[in-house]
């Protein structure tokens, strides 16, 4: 019997032992899944970047991280932000309704 204090005591396997299942993999199975992961992060930072073409903003999607927008805009909101040179810059007041 193991105590859990034991210097040296091993944890049961999980489905998080990584580098366990990497050496069970033999090389073309490795690279398989390092390209697989190169394409969803080049794929996101493609989307990325063709927002910010299309909107012509540098950030074209932030998150609201305060109150501080309220009643308009609440924590956890998405905005996405566009900047067209042809539409001219104007304030909307939004009402809204306390239900």
């Amino acid at each position: 019997m193991v105590r859990a204090g034991a210097v040296g005591a091993h944890l049961p396997a999980s489905g998080l032992d990584i580098f366990g299942d990497l050496k069970k993999m033999n090389k073309r199975q490795l690279y398989y899944q390092v390209l697989n992961f190169a394409m969803i992060v080049s794929s996101a930072l493609m989307i990325w970047k063709g927002l910010i073409v299309l909107t012509g903003s540098e950030s074209p999607i932030v998150v609201v991280l305060s109150g501080s927008m309220e009643p308009a805009f609440h924590r956890g909101d998405l905005l996405f932000l566009t900047n067209f040179r042809e539409d001219p810059i104007r304030a909307e007041i939004m009402e809204t309704s306390n239900f």
